[in-house]
């Protein structure tokens, strides 16, 4: 089965919140680039919280991240998974990203977001039991999966809680 990687993480010296997602799917690992499927809600939500205008290209999607104060990143650095799904990958081949160090480079970032269900556990699996105690003080929360497979909610209600959440001052 395919061992699949993580990319580097996006963020801009500023950064106050961390967006993390489980791992890219198939489009975005063939595009280079974070939320790639055309069907995934996250850049549009993203757009629509801080710009209004879809940016077109990929590089002015991340400055407006940036310029948001937002990171972006993955809790795995690598897994097993045959295709795109979350319950696809398999659970004894995740390994999760150095979290600890890129909260050390970006002491700013105080508020932790994850996309949907499969991020979460497994930053609380793979990240929470070690993460050092001076990290005691981040806060999380978890958001509805941007992905086009989570069609439990409407995308005006995906919209609602996004925008809740990544507007709560810092």
């Amino acid at each position: 089965m395919p061992k699949v990687r993580s990319f580097a993480p996006v963020a801009g010296r500023g950064a106050a919140a961390l967006i993390l997602g489980s791992m890219p799917g198939r489009a975005s690992l063939e595009a280079g680039e974070y939320y790639a499927h055309p069907r995934n809600l996250f850049w549009p939500l993203v757009a629509g919280i801080f710009g209004g205008a879809f940016p077109s290209s990929y590089p002015a999607r991340l400055r407006l991240l940036k310029a948001n104060r937002i990171a972006l990143w993955d809790v795995l650095l690598s897994c097993v998974r045959p295709g795109s799904a979350d319950s696809d990958i398999e659970k004894s081949s995740m390994r999760p990203n150095d979290l600890a160090a890129f909260f050390r480079r970006h002491p700013g970032i105080k508020r932790v977001f994850f996309n949907g269900a499969k991020a979460e556990e497994c930053y609380r699996k793979h990240v929470l039991p070690s993460l050092p105690a001076a990290f005691a003080g981040l806060t999380y929360r978890r958001l509805p999966s941007t992905s086009p497979a989570h069609a439990a909610l409407s995308r005006a209600r995906k919209a609602a809680l996004w925008k809740a959440a990544l507007t709560l001052p810092a």
